[in-house]
């Protein structure tokens, strides 16, 4: 039995617990079902609990030890020839059985030895999934039976749901929480190996990006400049063209949609507008590299501007369009989340719709609106196919709207593409690049709590 087939019967199992939990409480309770500490249900999810939670983890436990002890197994059972290598060698030669075994590869001049492995790991597999499916549906069967048999009147089973569906959140939100360390820790790593060959002052400070490191003492081409102003400066000159479209259109939509349009109106407008964030990045791609580029580029000839195929301008004033919706969406409905009443005591004392908004709907709202500017930001400076399509991979220092610059994320999906070695500074600085993104993105964080805890306590 494969293991997706085994947690479905599991699953299965589980449901049939979870009613002849319930059933098992109306009999015990002989109709009278207030005489039972919980309802009938929680007695279900009780039976439930017991069959499905103690399999799953050992099933989740075996498949992980599965990948471990397996291959080992093999690798005991090769010839010397092939045992006794390099760990890196090893490693190859591990993943060609799997591959072997996975069916990925079909050549037929493979290795007798190999062949044999693969048979060899094959087997241990099928050995290995039956002795889990078995282990695994007696655990779930006398789990069942167990929470059975417990059913009584006095089983404070409403307690012992909740007890496991609160240790299920606070296990959702370590993992959550390890997952977020685990992520700047392993790009922190990986920055401290990029800073040892880059000094990070030339990096932070230099002015210079092009990331050609040299295979050989001759080689022409390469320079291994790794200078990250010019990729910070484009992410900011593109982010900020973009915030100036999407801020004043958003929020105005907002306050438009939410203030003054009536219902029908408001009913049509606003899915049309949200509409925006539904479209796929590469065909706004498209849009700037086909469309808006070119009428740039034909306007600032007409005006005597040298304009360059790709620049700046483009790219933000698309990317702008693009999160109109993360703005107007998220303010339109902090808008219409201040009370009513706020609203009728400024009319009470003579302020027009106008100043009503701008000096009660808007201070009230705006915690909420620095979160959809501060959200809108974060999906500008982690947009990456407008900029690879609408303005180019050069990383020019500019503040010329007009001229090709490149962005961070651009670099980094630049950087690794393709097979990389990564104890090159070339492969590493893509982490080193994350690195500073995330603690700019934390410094923009931080800054926006600020505004809103000032004004926030300037409002109450």
């Amino acid at each position: 039995m494969s293991p997706t087939t085994l947690i479905l019967t599991l699953a299965a199992l589980s449901l049939f617990g979870f009613w002849l939990g319930r059933q098992r409480s109306i009999v015990v309770a002989r109709g009278k079902l207030k005489d039972l500490h919980s309802l009938p249900v929680y007695y279900g999810y009780y039976t439930a609990l017991w069959c499905g939670i103690p399999a799953f983890l050992i099933w989740c436990l075996w498949l992980a030890l599965e990948t471990v002890i397996i291959p080992d197994l093999v690798v005991a059972a090769l010839p010397s020839k092939l045992r006794d290598v390099s760990p890196d060698h090893l490693t190859l030669i591990v993943n060609d059985i799997k591959n072997l075994v996975t069916g990925n590869i079909v050549s037929s001049n493979v290795d007798p030895a190999i062949q044999v492995a693969a048979d060899h790991y094959q087997h241990l597999l099928n050995i290995s999934h039956m002795a889990l499916a078995v282990v695994v549906l007696t655990l779930a069967i006398a789990g069942a039976v167990l929470a059975w048999k417990s059913i009584k009147l006095t089983r404070r089973a409403r307690n012992a749901v909740e007890g496991t569906v609160k240790v299920f959140l606070v296990a959702s939100s370590t993992i959550a929480i390890f997952t977020t360390v685990g992520i700047v820790l392993s790009v922190l790593f990986e920055s401290m190996r990029f800073f040892d060959s880059v000094p990070i002052t030339n990096f932070i400070f230099g002015l210079d990006w092009s990331p050609q490191m040299a295979i050989r003492e001759d080689q022409v081409g390469s320079s291994g400049a790794f200078g990250a102003v010019p990729l910070f400066a484009g992410t900011l000159l593109i982010s900020f063209i973009a915030m100036l479209v999407a801020v004043p259109v958003g929020l105005m939509s907002a306050i438009y949609l939410s203030e003054y349009a009536g219902p029908k109106l408001r009913a049509m407008a606003k899915p049309i507008l949200e509409i925006l964030a539904g479209i796929p990045t590469v065909v706004y791609g498209f849009f700037a590299a086909l469309t808006v580029a070119p009428f740039i580029r034909n306007s600032g000839g007409l005006l005597g501007l040298d304009v360059s195929s790709e620049s700046a301008l483009a790219a933000g004033l698309v990317m702008g369009i693009m999160i109109i919706p993360f703005v107007s969406s998220l303010s339109d409905d902090v808008i219409n989340a201040v009370p009513q009443s706020m609203r009728d005591g400024s009319y009470g004392l003579g302020a027009t719709k106008s100043e009503t908004i701008r000096l009660v709907i808007i201070p009230a709202a705006l915690p909420g609106i620095v979160g959809g500017v501060l959200l809108a930001i974060s999906r500008a400076i982690g947009e990456t196919m407008i900029v690879v399509m609408a303005a180019g991979l050069s990383a020019n220092l500019t503040a010329n709207p007009l001229q090709a610059v490149t962005t961070v994320t651009v670099q980094i999906v630049t950087l690794l593409v393709g097979d990389q070695e990564f104890d090159s500074p070339k492969t590493l600085a893509a982490f080193a690049l994350g690195l500073m993104l995330f603690i700019t993105t934390l410094v923009l964080n931080v800054i926006a709590l600020h505004v809103v805890r000032k004004y926030r306590e300037q409002y109450e």
